[in-house]
């Protein structure tokens, strides 16, 4: 080939690479100023069909007609709860990866259970509490905001705002400028050292308004006439279990309920709650320097959907409908403000959950004769006490357990000269005897990495060494585990929703299977950065024009 010839087939090849190149960055279009993260703990997908027609123009509606809805989304992982869920939603990977199995386990190390946010090395910015004495170093994994940080050499901004500490922290990652959270002792927005040492002005102004205390004194009455909640069940449903187990018809006196609980947790169940956050969000992005530069700052905002009641109330009770209207016109609020500030073209919104809601057993079984039912813990553990000591002799061979899980005394076993996977393997067989189990493992065969597919999948995307209990077990669908004196909360549903809206998005409804671990990428395609290393998810496709 003549030289003439070859520098012309050159040029080509490199107008062609630059026309791919192009043809790429305009496949994501130009890289938003600003992303708002919206994650709703307990969020049902069907919520938004259930509630459509009294949603606003401008909040869950104005998402889900111009935005691009992903209706197949799972979170798949064993032990369901909004802690772990955060944190695989934020990371792209799963809890065997990112290491955060539930919101508490057992350290076998220190012999206690410990708080997955736990850490004693940082102190509260905001108040006196041990509320702020966190960090997300028990977090293995980097998350996308902290990919942002480190792709823009620190330069994008990074904020997270939310009721609970575990969702503020592992939404904002180990390099954010601040996670902000409820502090249930002070009714303080509050933050650890761990992000700053010092609180902003306009922070302190905010809890100077005393919005726990000043929102605590006014009942919790329904937007709309209670005969409207035609989508909800009876107010006074003689299977809901209320607040305290006998409070269970509005109006709900929160302040009775604060002295009953002997803190401001009653609080976090209301939408004055989640008002308080879309406000904070909102000061968030008026008093940082937020989008004012070519690099893209991000805001995560979680709304809980009443908190740690969602259980005594469910997802068909009046309760829920109305904490579902309330928070579509927080994100009205939120949304047009936004657009308002940086313009419809340069704001990039996504919403999620970061778990899902079961329906209360005692609705699915007595209304529509469901095999369901519960699986008392406390019992099933001291007939396997019993077996135990009958089989190895009289001895505390059970360390710790919860209804996930259970933990064996190492020590006791190797004393006794007995084989530790043995002994995982019998305790492991003997649960799996339980009407109310779908399967239980031992963790030697969860250590040897044998993938599994169908009702495994879950036990080992969330299996960790070190962390992890010496059997794991599943509950069939539809139980819940019961203890006699202490309150659980427990959740078995995986489909969550997922919506993106804004930024070059395109209006569209994708029906194809995916995962929250594909949340991760497909933001980091709509921003042109580098995925994390170990994502594990994959794109999303089409999200984009």
């Amino acid at each position: 080939m003549k030289f003439a010839d070859r520098f012309i087939s050159a040029i080509i090849l490199i107008f062609i690479y630059f026309g791919t190149f192009a043809q790429s960055i305009l496949q994501t279009g130009a890289q938003p100023k600003l992303v708002v993260g919206i994650v709703i703990e307990n969020m049902r997908p069907d919520y938004i069909q259930r509630y459509w027609n009294k949603y606003g123009e401008n909040g869950f509606r104005k998402l889900y007609s111009q935005g691009a809805i992903c209706n197949n989304v799972q979170l798949k992982q064993h032990i369901q709860n909004y802690a772990s869920g955060t944190a695989t939603l934020f990371t792209g990977v799963y809890p065997a990866t990112h290491g955060v199995i539930n919101k508490n386990w057992y350290d076998k190390f220190n012999v206690k259970e410990t708080e997955c946010t736990e850490d004693n090395s940082f102190i509260a910015v905001g108040s006196d509490s041990k509320e702020g004495n966190a960090s997300p170093l028990k977090l293995l994994s980097n998350t996308i905001t902290d990919n942002m940080k480190i792709f823009s050499m620190g330069k994008s901004r990074v904020y997270s705002v939310a009721l609970n500490r575990e969702s503020a922290i592992f939404s904002a990652g180990h390099a954010a400028d601040a996670a902000y959270w409820f502090d249930v002792e002070t009714g303080r927005m509050i933050s650890s050292t761990f992000y700053l040492n010092v609180f902003p002005d306009w922070v302190r102004l905010f809890n100077s308004e005393n919005y726990a205390e000043k929102y605590s004194y006014r009942n919790w009455a329904p937007l709309l006439p209670e005969v409207s909640y035609t989508e909800s069940l009876a107010d006074d449903y003689q299977f809901e279990k209320g607040y305290f187990g006998k409070y269970k018809i509005f109006p709900h006196t929160i302040s009775k309920y604060l002295k009953e609980a002997g803190s401001l947790k009653p609080f976090k169940t209301t939408p004055s709650a989640n008002m308080m956050i879309k406000d904070f969000a909102l000061q968030i992005m008026l008093n940082e320097d937020l989008g004012t530069d070519e690099f893209t700052d991000f805001v995560s905002v979680v709304f809980s959907s009443m908190d740690y009641e969602n259980n005594n109330f469910g997802p068909v009770s009046i309760e829920m409908e109305d904490t579902y209207l309330n928070i579509d016109r927080f994100i009205a609020d939120i949304v047009n403000a936004v657009e308002k500030k940086y313009g419809v073209e340069n704001v990039l919104f996504f919403l999620t959950a970061n778990t899902s809601a079961p329906y209360p057993v005692d609705y699915l079984k007595n209304e529509f004769h469901l095999p369901v039912d519960y699986f008392n813990i406390e019992s099933a553990i001291a007939l396997l006490n019993s077996y135990l000591n009958i089989t190895y002799g009289e001895n505390k061979w059970v360390e710790y357990y919860d209804e996930h899980q259970i933990y064996l005394d190492h020590k006791l076993i190797a004393k006794n000269k007995l084989d530790l996977n043995e002994f995982q393997n019998t305790v492991a067989s003997f649960i799996d005897e339980f009407e109310g189990v779908m399967v239980s493992m031992p963790a030697n065969l969860l250590e040897r990495g044998i993938q599994a597919n169908g009702m495994l999948e879950p036990l080992y995307k969330t299996y960790v060494k070190g962390r992890s209990g010496d059997c794991l077990f599943v509950l069939k669908e539809g139980w819940q585990p019961q203890y006699k004196f202490k309150k659980v909360i427990y959740n078995d549903q995986t489909h969550i929703p997922l919506v993106f809206y804004g930024n070059h998005i395109k209006p569209t409804v994708i029906q194809a299977k995916y995962e929250a671990i594909d949340l991760v990428p497909t933001l980091s395609w709509l921003l042109n950065i580098p995925p994390p290393d170990k994502s594990q998810g994959k794109v999303i496709e089409g999200v984009n024009r």
